[in-house]
């Protein structure tokens, strides 16, 4: 420490009216307390926590029982706003939805490592963008999407509607328990962006005035399975 900053840490104890500290002050705890760690709702209770969060947030869930029954709202409600362009996620079970037989009247492409920047461009105008989530968090109503080669951030960024589709067997009841599942992997199978969304786009930074979906979509569908 130089002369100046203990000068200057000197002049703020003796205002504070005690001795300058000479050793950094110890942290005997680290990270979440003990009984948080232990806390777990059981799955009805963390569906009910993470989609009353979630409508608080401005977003909408639904539950379903079936992959199909999901295929049908995506159908129903793709119809319903006349969307002419959809972008899915690379993921096996959004792929044997077959969506492009059932809107065969609206664009529905897939996210691909090859044609990037023609990607982004197509979600930049994307009426709805879909995702499978790796995980959802019920005390903070939030769902976790991780972006790679198969799977662009765009996705579920840049659309108007962006639909997450949640099986409940990837609902944790606390943050902590998200963020544990990349603890300790290989620097190779770590993601490119681990993503946090918790409902529509919210900003408020001009003027305190709240607007929805200027920074991503404004609305936002959030589809539990099991």
């Amino acid at each position: 420490m130089s002369e100046q900053q203990q000068a200057f840490i000197q002049m703020i104890s003796n205002r504070l009216g005690r001795p300058m500290p000479t050793e950094k002050p110890s942290h005997p705890f680290k990270g979440a307390p003990a009984f948080w760690k232990k806390y777990e709702l059981d799955l009805e209770q963390r569906i009910e926590l993470f989609r009353d969060n979630w409508a608080k947030a401005g977003g909408h869930s639904h539950r379903f029982s079936t992959m199909a029954q999901v295929k049908q709202f995506i159908v129903d409600h793709a119809q319903s706003l006349k969307a002419r362009q959809i972008l899915q996620q690379n993921q096996p079970e959004l792929l044997a939805l077959r969506l492009k037989e059932q809107l065969p009247t609206c664009q529905v492409a897939t996210w691909s490592p090859g044609n990037r920047d023609e990607l982004i461009s197509q979600a930049a105008s994307a009426d709805i963008g879909i995702a499978l989530v790796d995980q959802a968090v019920a005390h903070t109503g939030s769902i976790v999407v991780t972006s790679s080669g198969n799977t662009g951030r765009s996705v579920s960024l840049l659309p108007t509607v962006f639909i997450a589709i949640i099986p409940v067997e990837r609902l944790k009841t606390r943050l902590g328990e998200a963020l544990a599942t990349f603890d300790g992997r290989p620097r190779k199978q770590f993601p490119a962006g681990i993503h946090f969304i918790s409902g529509p786009s919210r900003s408020a930074d001009i003027e305190n005035d709240l607007t929805i979906g200027v920074h991503g979509p404004g609305v936002v569908f959030a589809l539990l399975i099991g």
